[in-house]
């Protein structure tokens, strides 16, 4: 795979089944290199695979469909000329869309109310005569006076909160009718979800008091109307979203992490199913183990239990909880990744990739699952094998290789995740395939920190978080290099974000390793990210420990004895690792007469490598490999 082969890698959203079950209808996009743009319409497929899939609609910016109850409808988003995502509604039997909304800054995934007229929805409400098109820099100056302002990829959040809005009733003649906004105050709200009756809304919300020096975020219930009170349903000590109604309407189920006793320890937390009383009348409840897995979507309520998905191993699973809690059950498993699903009819279907494709829908029933679709294209990706090593102290250590063709000594790439509770997993990564494509060996794992593998091995970093992750790093890459096949006197170092601090950490501290390395929107001195990150005013403490130790436990203090060549880059916009976070290691570097280079991406976030454009994703992989071509 080359760099501009991302052009190749399609993405499925989310499915929405009609309500029969009979047929699903989802988007498709791809990266654009001529339009410098994800580009992407509405398909729609038969589940019994009697016919391949169609496409729906001529736009090429269109996602996040969903079927009225009824089947007559389809509701999605569109962009309008501004380029903002306008709830549009499409008949079911074919015909021509029509916008329902017209906000300022777009609308987010709308939701049906049970009788199909309506949709509920979030939108973000601007301040007067601030984002409105004219130029930012004559807009009048922000007040701020909280810590939690800005979120990266999005920008100042306490000028344009979030809102409820439930739309005027659905007109077939295409007259939108002015929607009804539902919430108020200076606060943002989401997961939006009707009860069975129709006659009340749930969302999630952080409108207590200490909001603003805690991670709570409550479930809060309302009549679909404006000034209707609002009920909070959950007791203000979890994180919680993603609610979804019983089908009586006396239960919610959601998602929800604990917080620890001062609400703000968010390191490791497995999260899990939960369910609690639509009125509020008592806590909720745990319905999955402490331990493990990972819920990381649903839940969708059946007769049979919430479904959802279950983070393993660098696997997702499609699993099934008792109503009452306890153990999932597999319904979807293997080495694959369940991106997302849905539930109707007594049909299900689920959106899966796996180390050949980066996402196929599949119509999953008790005999497995059966493919719908073949988007995928190119030739056949190189296979990553999987290995376990062991750190100094035993622990294990997952991970992968994937060797580029040939006999080899192949030059090899240690790539380390971001996160640090994140990991790499059984999904088609462009990253491992350019670099294997170029001629490199990569070596991926998933140590100590990361997500996947149980409570204990997240939390296993806290307070020491350079030392354990090198160890168990270190050890897997020397358990790689026992293949001949990969020649150790030639290895690079390199990751983004958490990963851009262990690559700093490492060059530092085993720098004699490597003959290069790549930081990335990394996290270099814990001081000043705490005063400059969308996250730093919560995030250091819980996990690198008390503030006396920063010094200590930041990569920056150790770069003195940083030997490697290193390229740092970084995204201007990049509001969760900002952008002094490399300049301070690009001067520190500098100024001691080392090799060291810095490349920034004008007008990008912290998601540069994932949904940054599509020049810039190319760019930056020929700068990467250009380092590698020079340096290994």
């Amino acid at each position: 795979m080359r760099p501009d082969d991302i052009t190749r890698l399609h993405s499925i959203g989310a499915p929405t089944l009609s309500p029969d079950g009979s047929r699903a209808v989802f988007s498709v996009s791809r990266p654009d290199l001529e339009e410098d743009a994800y580009l992407g319409s509405l398909w729609s497929v038969p589940t019994d695979g009697s016919a391949p899939p169609s496409r729906l609609t001529r736009g090429d910016r269109d996602r996040a469909p969903v079927f009225s109850p009824d089947g007559r409808w389809i509701a999605f988003l569109r962009p309008d000329a501004d380029k903002r995502p306008q709830i549009h509604v499409l008949p079911a039997d074919g015909g021509e869309p029509w916008a329902l909304t017209a906000h300022p800054l777009g609308a987010d995934a709308p939701v049906w109310s049970p009788d199909s007229t309506r949709l509920a929805y979030t939108a973000r409400v601007p301040e007067p005569d601030r984002y409105t098109g004219g130029e930012p820099a004559k807009e009048p100056p922000r007040r701020i006076t909280a810590l939690k302002y800005r979120v990266d990829g999005l920008g100042f959040t306490n000028d344009r909160r979030s809102h409820v809005f439930v739309s005027a009733p659905v007109d077939p003649s295409g007259e939108a009718g002015e929607p009804v906004r539902v919430t108020d105050g200076d606060h943002d709200h989401q997961d939006v979800a009707w009860s069975p009756d129709g006659g009340e809304l749930i969302f999630s919300a952080s409108r207590h008091g200490s909001r603003d020096t805690d991670l709570v975020v409550d479930l809060w219930a309302c009549e679909p109307r404006e000034g209707a009170p609002l009920r909070r349903v959950t007791a203000g000590e979890l994180s919680a979203g993603k609610p979804e109604y019983s089908d009586d309407g006396a239960t919610v189920y959601f998602l929800g992490d604990e917080l620890g006793e001062d609400l703000r320890d968010f390191v490791g937390q497995t999260t899990a199913l939960w369910s609690v009383p639509a009125d509020g009348s008592s806590a909720p409840v745990r319905l999955t183990p402490a331990e493990d897995p990972r819920m990381i979507g649903g839940p969708r309520a059946t007769a049979e239990g919430l479904l959802g998905l279950a983070e393993r191993r660098g696997a997702v699973d499609l699993v099934l909880v008792p109503l009452g809690g306890g153990r999932p059950r597999d319904v979807l498993s293997g080495k694959a990744q369940v991106q997302s699903f849905d539930s109707r009819g007594g049909t299900v279907v689920a959106v899966v990739s796996d180390g050949r494709s980066s996402g196929e829908l599949f119509a999953v029933g008790e005999d497995g699952a059966r493919a719908l679709t073949s988007f995928t294209e190119g030739p056949e990706p190189l296979p990553m094998t999987e290995l376990t090593a062991h750190a100094p102290d035993g622990h294990p250590v997952h991970g992968w290789v994937t060797l580029p063709e040939g006999e080899g000594p192949h030059p090899v790439v240690l790539m380390i995740h971001g996160g640090p509770f994140a990991a790499y997993g059984h999904q088609l990564f462009d990253e491992t395939q350019v670099y294997a494509g170029a001629g490199y060996a990569v070596v991926m794992c998933n140590p100590r920190g990361s997500s996947g593998y149980g409570r204990e091995h997240g939390r296993a970093i806290i307070g020491s978080v350079g030392a354990v992750t090198a160890a168990d790093v270190l050890a897997f890459l020397d358990a790689a290099l026992e293949d001949e096949r990969l020649d150790s006197s030639r290895v690079g170092v390199m990751g983004g974000s958490h990963g851009g601090f262990m690559t700093t950490w490492i060059s530092a501290h085993h720098g004699e390793r490597f003959r290069a390395a790549i930081s990335e929107r990394a996290v270099n001195a814990i001081d000043s990210f705490r005063g400059s990150s969308d996250i730093g005013s919560f995030f250091p403490e819980p996990l690198y420990g008390p503030e006396e130790t920063w010094e200590r436990e930041s990569p920056l203090t150790h770069a003195d004895k940083i030997d490697v060549p290193m390229l740092i880059i970084h995204s201007e916009e990049d509001w969760r690792c900002p952008l002094e976070q490399a300049q301070r290691l690009f001067v520190s570097l500098k100024l001691r007469g080392h090799e060291t280079e810095m490349l920034v991406f004008p007008g990008e976030g912290h998601e540069l490598t994932r949904s940054g454009l599509p020049s810039h994703r190319a760019a930056r992989f020929e700068a990467v490999l250009d380092w590698w071509q020079r340096h290994l």
